[in-house]
């Protein structure tokens, strides 16, 4: 399996800029996409952005054009470059990996960053 640990949360100001990192061990060789998640208070975990093996990138429209996710193959790492910050986009920020081991399919989370945007 993949094990996932993000980083890179915090408080920042409406505007402001913030870089989530997620870094993923384990059976990362079998890892065919990442992304990144979110949820907030009373609402269900939506999908943020996600970048495949292959390098292609999908965006929630919330975020395009604020926020870009890249990754590091050779560090097993995948991040999120989060610009022109606003309030709603307060939530908990999850890492996401899926892909195939053993011919047997596996999505993998990581345990969460809290992202705080308010002045």
């Amino acid at each position: 399996q993949v094990q996932l640990v993000e980083s890179g949360g915090g408080l920042v100001q409406p505007g402001g800029s913030l870089r989530l990192s997620c870094a993923a061990s384990g059976s990362t060789f079998g890892i065919t996409a990442m992304g990144w998640y979110r949820q907030s208070p009373g609402k269900e975990r939506e999908l943020v952005a996600v970048i495949t093996s292959g390098g292609s990138t999908n965006y929630a429209d919330s975020v395009k054009g604020r926020f870009t996710i890249s990754r590091d193959t050779a560090k097993n790492q995948v991040y999120l470059q989060m610009n022109s910050l606003k309030p709603e986009d307060t939530a908990v920020y999850y890492c996401n990996a899926g892909g195939w081991v053993a011919l047997k399919p596996f999505v993998s989370w990581g345990q969460g960053t809290q992202v705080t945007v308010s002045s």
